[in-house]
């Protein structure tokens, strides 16, 4: 028999690594010998870059760059063979390295994604796929275009900073300066929002509130995105409003397929493709996923959703092991996990879960290995 294990991470508690290690133990302790394997895996958001470097045996490249407050600070990404690199935007402008009383989308920018970005360009990369999840920022992606060459002008010519405040300020865009090595790569964009660039589903009133934006700047915010959609459309001819995903990231999106030539595609399946999660999906009898909690949301996007669906269709059955399960957690079976089971054994507070958790999970995997036995011992 050979298992494969493909969970993503249970936040504060377990790495995707530690999951593999668990139940390969425990696999062993019910079956005795049997063949196992384990693949990190994360959906496009916190963790991507270091579950592709584990699972492709990648490098990790630190680089000086300015953080999501003007301010010098290391951030990191993937590289690869075949020319690939991997960013996450939030090693460079993620909400949090901003400290909390600190936290105003006015006064970030997303400059350092955009030397992230040139900095793999540098290195010889032309294939970079960039995950956009848990952005500080709100700024339009001006930062990260004006990294990269763009330049964002105000009525006097004077180029801005790109900053969220400069939102207000913008009067033209030159991308004439653009790097001319972004005309020769593939820039992948995961993205797993489909919020267009403004109005009431916009970045800044969707996730604006949440890195710091208060009743009084949020309306300066969108004012500012409205004035900077309208220029791209007249200098760009590219409709912000009617592109799923242009309010991802503060408006990262927009900026990454407008000025860049990026193509927006699911956190969850760029990361299956660079894993190569098929190829390992060859001869298995059963694969088992998880993450700290399932509910009606893991249905949309995330690890447990594509770990399943890529398994089902090369006819691979599916286990789930959560930390927990919330509202509509059974609607994952849609998504070819057969069923699920929990971590927890008793009531107990979120505290003791998270402090207990290896000890927990290793006795579910027992308990779920069990089950597993016994179905194959009825099935003689």
């Amino acid at each position: 028999m050979k298992l494969l294990f493909a969970s993503d991470s249970f936040k504060g508690s377990l790495t995707s690594e530690q999951t593999v290690e668990l139940l390969g133990r425990a696999a062993r302790e019910v079956f005795g010998a049997c063949e196992t394997a384990g693949v990190p895996v994360a959906d496009g958001g916190e963790g991507t870059v270091e579950a592709v470097i584990a699972a492709e045996a990648g490098e990790r490249v630190t680089v000086s760059v300015h953080g999501p407050l003007g301010e010098e600070t290391e951030a990191f990404y993937g590289v690869f063979d075949g020319g690939k690199a991997v960013i996450e935007m939030a090693a460079a402008s993620g909400l949090p390295m901003v400290p909390p009383e600190k936290r105003d989308p006015m006064n970030t920018t997303s400059f350092g994604t955009g030397e992230l970005i040139r900095d793999a360009l540098d290195r010889g990369y032309r294939d970079i796929s960039i995950a956009i999840g848990g952005s500080a920022t709100n700024d339009g992606g001006m930062g990260c275009a004006r990294a990269l060459g763009v330049r964002f002008l105000d009525e006097d010519g004077s180029e801005l900073e790109g900053f969220g405040r400069d939102l207000l300020r913008v009067a033209d865009i030159d991308a004439a300066g653009l790097d001319p090595r972004i005309r020769e790569a593939k820039i992948t964009v995961m993205c797993d929002v489909k919020n267009p660039l403004c109005g009431p589903d916009g970045a800044t009133w969707t996730f604006g509130r949440q890195k710091g934006g208060t009743d009084e700047t949020l309306p300066l915010l969108e004012a500012g995105m409205c004035r900077y959609r309208d220029i791209i459309r007249t200098k760009f001819g590219a409709d912000c409003d009617a592109l799923e995903g242009a309010g991802a990231a503060g408006g990262l999106g927009a900026a990454l397929c407008v000025f860049l030539g990026g193509t927006l595609k699911s956190g969850i399946e760029t990361v299956l493709d660079l894993i190569r999660f098929d190829e390992r999906l060859e001869g298995v009898d059963l694969v088992v996923t998880g993450e700290g909690r399932t509910d009606w949301q893991s249905c949309f996007g995330k690890v447990m959703q594509g770990v399943g669906e890529h398994a089902k269709r090369k006819g691979v059955p599916v286990l789930g092991l959560s930390g927990g399960l919330g509202r509509n957690a059974m609607d994952i079976t849609r998504c070819g996990v057969a069923s699920l089971m929990t971590t927890v054994n008793a009531p107990m507070p979120l505290s003791e879960a998270l402090e207990r958790a290896e000890e927990l999970y290793y006795e579910a995997a027992v308990r779920m290995f069990r089950f597993v036995k016994t179905g194959m011992e009825l099935k003689k």
